[in-house]
């Protein structure tokens, strides 16, 4: 399938506070964001024309924004209001949607602080990240590279320099031949793979990595709530990489990943089961309810 570059296409852009035709939202070469890494984002996807938990995905970007020490200029509801409107005028129901919100021009150096904050929302039909298919699970690679001390980055933003890890990890992947990769941290225990959270199924019970250096994802602790719902145990602990063989089965849950099976991480294999199965299903029934239904369903 031939790549659509994505700087070239039909469609608007939401771009401080004004629709702007696709082609022509631009940033200047020398905006601190794009030097320095000043700058935060959120993935979120509409379904059946709602956009499933969006008042958590723009509260997320706010506090993203805080630890990275700026404001954005424009209130949650303001937001929220923005992103429904760019689906909309593009047409879509079922969308991905990507706030991104940065410094801009005015400062070019390590202090930024006359800096305007500039927020902008794109949205484009995109499935599932690894396929209609993926029931039969994705392929991992171990990670060379590992997430950083919760000291040393602002692990707790969805910040955009932090995601360059990722892009080195499963490019590493792709070379050879995986799909993703699974990350340790810097401590060597599990930790998460590049864009989604990582869950075990061990004895019949759903273990996952504590989220001390890595977000706590929306999706994550949706999948988490489901479980709960179906009398499944759900363990957050420290995971070990040498506990993974006995894992029965294992899968990743993010935004774009939604829940996806695993069938191999490094040597390691396994086959998607029923625990992952039942997950599935009910998350792809619940992204669809209508928002003041899934408001109704308390997180467990």
């Amino acid at each position: 399938m031939a790549l659509v570059p994505f700087d070239d296409r039909d469609g608007v852009i939401w771009y401080d506070g004004v629709m702007v035709p696709w082609r022509d939202a631009k940033l200047h070469v020398l905006s601190h964001g794009l030097h320095y890494a000043s700058g935060v984002f959120e993935g979120e996807r509409a379904y059946s024309g709602n956009i499933f938990k969006l008042r958590a995905h723009t509260d997320r970007l706010i506090a993203s924004a805080r630890i990275l020490g700026f404001e954005i200029p424009y209130t949650a509801d303001e937001i929220d209001a923005a992103c429904n409107a760019v689906v909309a005028a593009n047409g879509f129901t079922d969308a991905y949607v990507r706030p991104i919100a940065w410094r801009g021009a005015e400062q070019l150096s390590v202090s930024a602080q006359q800096t305007k904050i500039h927020l902008a929302i794109a949205t484009w039909a995109w499935p599932n990240l690894f396929g209609d298919n993926r029931m039969k699970g994705v392929r991992l690679d171990i990670a060379h590279w590992k997430r950083p001390h919760p000291e040393t980055a602002p692990t707790a933003s969805k910040a955009a320099g932090l995601y360059m890890i990722g892009t080195l990890a499963k490019h590493a992947a792709e070379a050879a031949g995986f799909e993703d990769a699974l990350m340790l941290d810097w401590r060597g225990h599990v930790a998460e793979g590049t864009g989604a959270n990582a869950f075990f199924v061990f004895d019949g019970e759903i273990h996952t990595a504590v989220p001390d250096c890595f977000l706590n994802g929306i999706t994550r602790r949706t999948v988490m709530s489901i479980a709960r719902r179906h009398q499944m145990k759900v363990v957050e602990r420290t995971i070990m990489p040498e506990e993974m063989p006995r894992a029965s089965e294992v899968f990743l849950a993010g935004t774009a990943a939604e829940v996806t099976p695993v069938r191999q991480i490094g040597p390691h294999h396994f086959t998607p089961g029923p625990i992952t199965e039942t997950l599935l299903r009910d998350y792809e029934g619940l992204v669809r309810m209508a928002p003041a239904q899934v408001e109704a369903l308390a997180p467990i």
